[in-house]
């Protein structure tokens, strides 16, 4: 694996902590801004609505150019709005700092996505986004409790100014010029420094000029006319809903229905999280059977509901789901790239939007049922619902005619 992929895994690493760290430091921003702990928590949102925004927006912007130039870009208006976010003492500029750092981070991984996979070549892309999204896991395990643990210390400026400082090292290397022609650890040669090519791979940049940008950025477009793209979009926005609506209630499940101390909460997400980081890691190095996995998703969310009172289940289901939304997950966006190869500009961004919106969305489904319910088990059975849908969806595609693609889309080989 290129040494590189590593690398933009270090910032998505970043990137992953800027976008939930703010769980644990909304108590020190509202009394450091002087507002209500709903507006500072509404941080969270800003965030999540510049991701689903910014990544079409973001990679139309990058695919105008080469893919490092674009990176380097991103990461830099990243770094630079983190810190701009940690000297604020106006609420108001700190909220359109999360908004800015949420398009760059969401162009950043619309086009790391592609681009890692293109570095790794097709028989190691399913390891590449692997990579690269174990970041967001790591994040969620390391980088959201260090967060927590500095803000309680030296507080919440000093978090965004490690995000910042974690970025550097791979902007420094996105900054160097190209050289020669080098090879990666397993002696495949890799054109341009560090494992960086010289030579972008991606289409839409009309790098041969013989066609303007957007008519090419249109026919990438097209690709979503794809019956088994658009189910794997969705079945991805639903399985990353399912994750999101239970993540969101982990807490209050573990202090309201299985009578745990809050203390124990950062051993529960930090369990989700191992969970998560494996999954993710198991999917890059193994072939998921995408229906098969969708089914097992379901049941153990139902289960989860039905147990979730047990202690012992609870941390046991906390770290099963978490391997297996995000092995699905992991796979699916892998299908994204392979079906939409022929948009090399938009595939990451479809990917990011899909992702986004079910994280966005998930929450919110499981905050109304959970509120009409009266129980945070409603959570749970919110991801049963959406988890089933996916599978539903996955399922008449697969019986349908379309196996092939999905194999092709989860990366099978026979």
């Amino acid at each position: 694996m290129p040494f590189f992929v590593h690398v933009l895994g270090l910032a998505v690493f970043a990137q992953g902590t800027s976008e939930f760290m703010l769980s644990g430091l909304v108590p020190g921003l509202a009394r450091d801004l002087s507002v209500s702990p709903s507006t500072a928590a509404g941080l969270t949102s800003a965030y999540a609505i510049g991701m689903i925004v910014g990544a079409p927006l973001m990679a139309v912007l990058g695919a105008r150019g080469r893919p490092r130039p674009a990176l380097a870009g991103f990461l830099t208006a990243f770094v630079v709005v983190h810190v701009v976010g940690a000297l604020t003492t106006d609420v108001a500029v700190l909220y359109t700092t999360r908004v800015a750092a949420a398009m760059a981070n969401a162009g950043f991984l619309a086009v790391a996505l592609p681009y890692a996979a293109a570095l790794a070549g097709p028989a190691r892309q399913a390891r590449a986004t692997a990579v690269l999204l174990s970041g967001v896991t790591l994040a969620c395990v390391i980088g959201v409790p260090a967060g927590a643990a500095l803000g309680e210390h030296l507080g919440w400026r000093w978090v965004f100014g490690a995000v910042a400082a974690l970025c550097l090292p791979a902007l420094a290397l996105l900054l160097r010029p190209a050289r020669a022609t080098v090879t990666d650890r397993e002696g495949d040669p890799v054109p341009g420094a560090g494992g960086v090519p010289a030579t972008p791979p991606r289409a839409a940049s009309s790098g041969d000029g013989s066609r303007p940008a957007h008519h090419v950025l249109r026919n990438e477009l097209r690709t979503l006319r794809s019956r088994p793209l658009r189910a794997t979009l969705v079945s991805a926005a639903l399985v990353n809903g399912a994750t999101f609506a239970s993540f969101a209630f982990l807490a209050l499940v573990a202090t309201d229905v299985t009578r745990l101390p809050s203390g124990t909460v950062p051993a529960l997400l930090a369990t989700f999280g191992l969970g998560a980081f494996a999954g993710v890691t198991l999917a890059g190095r193994t072939t998921l059977r995408v229906p098969l996995a969708l089914g097992a998703l379901v049941a153990a969310w139902t289960l989860f509901a039905l147990v979730a009172a047990h202690p012992v289940a609870l941390f046991v289901l906390a770290a099963v789901q978490g391997a297996l939304s995000f092995a699905l997950g992991t796979t699916l966006v892998n299908g994204v790239l392979r079906l939409a190869a022929e948009a090399p500009s938009l595939s990451g961004a479809f990917a990011t939007v899909s992702l986004n919106i079910g994280a966005f969305a998930g929450p919110l489904l499981a905050a109304a049922v959970t509120a009409n319910a009266g129980d945070p088990r409603g959570a749970l059975w919110t991801s049963v619902v959406l988890s089933a849908l996916a599978a539903a969806l996955t399922g008449r595609a697969y019986v349908t005619g379309t196996r092939a693609r999905w194999e092709g889309a989860s990366g099978r080989r026979e």
